[in-house]
Formats: C-alpha cells, sequence, structure tokens
C-alpha cells in the first residue's frame, strides 16, 4: 500500500509511476490536468472519450496517495475486467460485490491498509453499512465512473447513483473524481449538483475519436451487410439489435453466412449462458457479439475493431458511447448504422408512452439523431457539434467525407408524396402511394378511386427514384409519421411543407457498387514475427486465465517486432511493458523474438 508523502505527489513522480506501472513514458490530453487536481486533493469531473484513459486517473493516484480508492463502477463485469487490468500491472486491487465469494478476505485487507482499490456498485455502495466499513480505514479517493447515470438528464440514469452524495458527504476530507464519457453541457451541470462538484472542478477533454471511421446506410438485407462487414474485419466486433427476438436472429444468421464464431447477448438469456458468452467474447480476438443496449457498458475490451448498429440507437448520447466501444486501444475500428425510415416512425409513436415532462427532450433527441442520420455533410462533425464543440467542416474519415454524396433540392417532390398522403386519407403506406403517384393501376389503386386523384401519375423518370429514399428523410424528420395500422400521415413541418415555407434537401443514394475490401489485419505488414507475438500472448493468457489483450495491446507487440529488443532493458523501454509484466512476461518474448 502506497504512502507516499505529499512532496512525493507531482506531475513529475506520477510519470514516474506511468512508466513504473504502465509502461508510457507521458500522459495522454487532459490526463495531466486531472491528475493534478487529485494529487492536490481537489474534486473533479471529468469529461474524456472512451479510450482517453479515464481509468488511469484513479489507478495512478491510488498507487501514490496513502489509504484506499473507492471505485464506484455500474456494472459487476466491467469491474472485474478492470480488476484483472489493475493487478497485471501490478496494482493491489479487489472488488466487493454479490458474486465474490472471498468478500471476507477482501473487507480484512481493505481494514488493514492493503488495498489500493477497492470496486463497488452503487447499490452496495449506498447501503449504511458499507458506510460504516469506510470509517475502519483510510481512504484516499472516491472516483465514480459512468457519473452520467445520477443525472436524470443523463441518457442512463440510476436512481442508486444520487444516493452516492450522502455517503461522499460522511467523509468530506476526501477528494471526489467523477468520470464519463457521454454527458453534454446540461447533464454536466447535473452531475456537479448531485456529486458536490465545485463548478471550477470541470474539465473538459475533446469528445473526439479519429481513429473511429463513421458510416451510415440504409439498412435493405442486414444479414448481407452486417456479413460483408465482419469480412472487412477480422477482429473482434459489437452488433447491436434493437429487440432480443432480432439479436437471436440476427446472431444464428450471421453465424451461418460467415462461419466466424458469433454468439447472443440479451437480457433473456439465462443468466449462466449470458455470462459464458460475455466472457468468451472478451477472451476471443475474432469474435463477433449481437447484442441489445444492455450489452457494453459491463466490458473494458480494447480490441474491439468495429461497432454496427442493425437499427438506430436511443440518442445521439447513446450512440457515442455506444460506437466509443470500438478501437479503444487507439488503432483504427469502425461504426456503421443500418437504419431504416421505420425505425424513425417506431421510436415517435413511443414517444407518446413516456412522461409528458419528458417528451419534449426525447423529441429533441430523436431529431439530433435524424439530422446526424439524414445529413450530408461530415457525421463527426454533426456529432461533435451536438457535444458543444467546434469542428471542422470536414474530418476526412467518414463516409461522407470520403465519398461525398450528391444533394438534391426535393421540396416540389416532397409536396407531391405529402400532398398523396393527405388525398388518400393518411391510412396508405409508401407501396400504395407510390403506385398512385407513378400511376400504377393495380386493382387496390382503382377500388379506392385513387386513379381518379389529381395526384395519380405526377412522378416519372428519375423523379420516381427519388421517392424512397425522400419518404425516409420525411420519416427521420417527423414530416411523415406511422400510423397504427402501418400507414402514414402527415406529422411534424409537413404543412410547412405543402405550403412552400420549408425546404426539402436530400440526399442522393448512390448507385450500387462493389467497395474494395480494405486490409484490416492487426499484422498489415504481414510480419512472421508478429504472428509469432500474438500466439504467444494468447499461450500466456490462457495460461493465465485472462483475455489476450490484458497481457499485451496489439501496439505494443507491433513494436516488439519492429525494434526486435535483445535485453529486459530494451524490451522494458516498449510502450505498454511495465515492471509487473516485464518480470513475469519478459523473458518469454525475448527467447521468441531469439527465435524469429
Amino acid at each position: 500500500m502506497a504512502t507516499a508523502g505529499q512532496g512525493e505527489t507531482g506531475l513529475e513522480a506520477a510519470r514516474a509511476e506511468l512508466r513504473r506501472l504502465f509502461g508510457f513514458d507521458d500522459f495522454r490530453g487532459v490526463q495531466p490536468q486531472v491528475l493534478a487536481r487529485v494529487l492536490a486533493g481537489q474534486s473533479t469531473l471529468a469529461v474524456m472519450p472512451t479510450g482517453a484513459g479515464k481509468s488511469l486517473t484513479y489507478q495512478l493516484p491510488a498507487t501514490m496517495l496513502p489509504g484506499t480508492c473507492v471505485v464506484v463502477s455500474p456494472l459487476i463485469a466491467l469491474m472485474h475486467d478492470q480488476l484483472r487490468a489493475a493487478r497485471a500491472n501490478g496494482i493491489e486491487a479487489a472488488t466487493l460485490t454479490s458474486v465474490d465469494s472471498d468478500w471476507r478476505e477482501t473487507i480484512d485487507r481493505f481494514r488493514a491498509g492493503a488495498l489500493d482499490l477497492l470496486y463497488v456498485a452503487p447499490e452496495r455502495a449506498s447501503q449504511p453499512g458499507f458506510r460504516d466499513l469506510l470509517g475502519s480505514a483510510p481512504l484516499a479517493l472516491f472516483a465514480v465512473d459512468e457519473a452520467h447515470c445520477v443525472s436524470e438528464w443523463g441518457h442512463d440514469f440510476r436512481p442508486d447513483y444520487r444516493q452516492l452524495r450522502g455517503l461522499m458527504d460522511a467523509f468530506p476530507q476526501v477528494p471526489r473524481l467523477a468520470l464519463t464519457a457521454t454527458a453534454d453541457a446540461h447533464t454536466r451541470a447535473d452531475i456537479l449538483d448531485q456529486l458536490g462538484i465545485p463548478r471550477d472542478g470541470l474539465v473538459l477533454a475533446g469528445f473526439d475519436r479519429p481513429n473511429i471511421r463513421y458510416a451510415m446506410r440504409h439498412r435493405d438485407n442486414p444479414v448481407r451487410q452486417i456479413a460483408a462487414l465482419m469480412a472487412e474485419e477480422p477482429g473482434p466486433g459489437i452488433v447491436y439489435a434493437p429487440t432480443r427476438r432480432k439479436v437471436e436472429d440476427l446472431a444464428g444468421k450471421l453465424a451461418l453466412a460467415t462461419g466466424r464464431p458469433v454468439r447472443p447477448y440479451h437480457a433473456g438469456l439465462e443468466s449462466g449462458v449470458r455470462a459464458d458468452n460475455q466472457a468468451a467474447f472478451v477472451a476471443s480476438e475474432d469474435m463477433v457479439i449481437v447484442a441489445t443496449v444492455a450489452f457494453g457498458m459491463g466490458i473494458d475490451k480494447p480490441d474491439v475493431r468495429f461497432v454496427a448498429h442493425a437499427g438506430i440507437p436511443k440518442s445521439i448520447e447513446g450512440y457515442y458511447q455506444e460506437t466509443g466501444r470500438a478501437g479503444r486501444d487507439g488503432d483504427p475500428a469502425r461504426a456503421v448504422m443500418f437504419w431504416g425510415a421505420g425505425d424513425f416512425a417506431t421510436a415517435r409513436q413511443r414517444l407518446a408512452e413516456i412522461d409528458e415532462a419528458r417528451r419534449a427532450g426525447e423529441r429533441a433527441r430523436l431529431d439530433a439523431l435524424a439530422g446526424l442520420v439524414e445529413t450530408a455533410g461530415c457525421r463527426r462533425a454533426v456529432l461533435l457539434r451536438h457535444f458543444g464543440e467546434d469542428p471542422p467542416p470536414a474530418c476526412g474519415n467518414c463516409d461522407n467525407c470520403l465519398a461525398p454524396p450528391r444533394v438534391t433540392d426535393a421540396t416540389e417532390t416532397a409536396r407531391k408524396l405529402l400532398s398523396a398522403v393527405y388525398r388518400t386519407g393518411q391510412s396508405f403506406g409508401f407501396g400504395h402511394l407510390q403506385k398512385v403517384l407513378t400511376g400504377v393501376e393495380d386493382e387496390r389503386v382503382r377500388q379506392r378511386g385513387h386513379d381518379g386523384l389529381s395526384v395519380f401519375g405526377i412522378v416519372a423518370g428519375e423523379e420516381a427514384r427519388l421517392l424512397q429514399p425522400l419518404a425516409r428523410a420525411l420519416q427521420a424528420r417527423g414530416a411523415l409519421v406511422a400510423t397504427e395500422h402501418g400507414g402514414l400521415a402527415l406529422g411534424g413541418d409537413a404543412r410547412a411543407i405543402l405550403k412552400g415555407e420549408q425546404a426539402v434537401e436530400i440526399v442522393v443514394p448512390p448507385r450500387a457498387e462493389r467497395r474494395r475490401r480494405r486490409d484490416a489485419s492487426p499484422n498489415p505488414v504481414g510480419d512472421p514475427l508478429f504472428d509469432a507475438l500474438r500466439d504467444l500472448r494468447r499461450e500466456l493468457a490462457q495460461e493465465a486465465q485472462v483475455p489476450p489483450y490484458v497481457v499485451f495491446h496489439d501496439a505494443t507487440l507491433r513494436e516488439m517486432a519492429a525494434s526486435r529488443p535483445e535485453t529486459m532493458d530494451q524490451l522494458g523501454a516498449i510502450a505498454g511493458v511495465g515492471a509487473k509484466k516485464l518480470e513475469a512476461y519478459g523473458a518469454r518474448f525475448l527467447d521468441a523474438i531469439r527465435r524469429h
């Protein structure tokens, strides 16, 4: 247990500890600002993007300050992932959860001052008995992970987080560190208030994840589309589906279509099966997991190469957090959303089911998401502006920047489509409306007398090709809404469009073309030594019963293969090789390098 004096807790001492524990020479982004405040005993809210090293901002001080750092984390699986990684780096850590059989030993170690980190869930932290336990030993820091859960304005509110203020107030001398990757200005202010952190304690990093390539495509055959993505990305991936039934269906079909290991994850699975599937995914280097959005917050897997959505997420905040599970190791990763107009129609119908007080806010979130999906500009710019940033107009790493789409003024066609909706009684689906507008005289059109309407046959040629993407765009923005029986009705700004008061521009869908497969291998230069080092990592991970990334990340192995160290000192100088890992694995990696 560290007992460093106050004079030893500056950033220079922290850099030395960073090198010793984690094998890195310097900090990234706003880590120095956060660490300086924590080491000075100041309470802080750090808003940092996923993959920016949030956990380091409490793990490092926990080894330097006297006492134990108490980490409140929302999910047991997440705690256990972080526990493995901390222990692999030589940090004295333990969890106190309902599934831990060694809880008596953990309590004894805490009382003896032998723990750097103690991970607990908010449900346990709010119990009076836990407060009594904390009073029996020195505390260094309270760290509240996923701190947006404390705010009703956040996208993942959890009532138990509201009890944390009382616990921390019982120990006023202990500083507080709240951490989140997703919080807009309103949510940030609420977190500060709810956790008793001063306004000047906010450290706000940028939200950008430049290594993630964003893309959004209309969903027509999700199995074929996601299988194609899997062929391009051989590493681990997450596919989000909106319902349990769709999770099961997609998982089975993708496994058959690709031959890759694919497993489902949702709350309806038997708990043992669900836990086994998650553990297999965390340990795998090529598995794809198909899941509801409940999956993801509970994992700390850095080598996820893609996140695909088989439907729209609930909000931009949710999308940012879910896609942020890709590429946490800093290597290139992809986030691809496959969406359909029906996704927005269903989401807008559900707005009527929520409390009226929350309805306007949820509608605004859905509108913002529609803007992200429908934009012809830079996806990343829309995403970052949502969080209050002022990004450049193009990022060069999203689908619209890499292949700018053509935009057309579809206002007149939109007026024709909306007029057809109105004149047919606002009860027919798109297929029927398309027949009316393009002059198809089938039996149903004639029976309804729709072949005699003024809108019959008024769309032809290239304009007809715009009807389907236009209908999707109008549904996304809410100008068309689904009826109870699957028809389309006017909504939102439809009447303003009909009156010529509102313009409609849409992205013209590109003609189908074969996409070139890119080399997504973690070994892009085909170095046999790198492959040998990955094999050794896999062997060591199996021996230690930990995921391969806990041993070393791919980036560390690539540097080993490139520099071919010959001594322990040279190996220890490579980024990601800390003292504990050098001692545990160094000799075997050096031996593998010598043999190749």
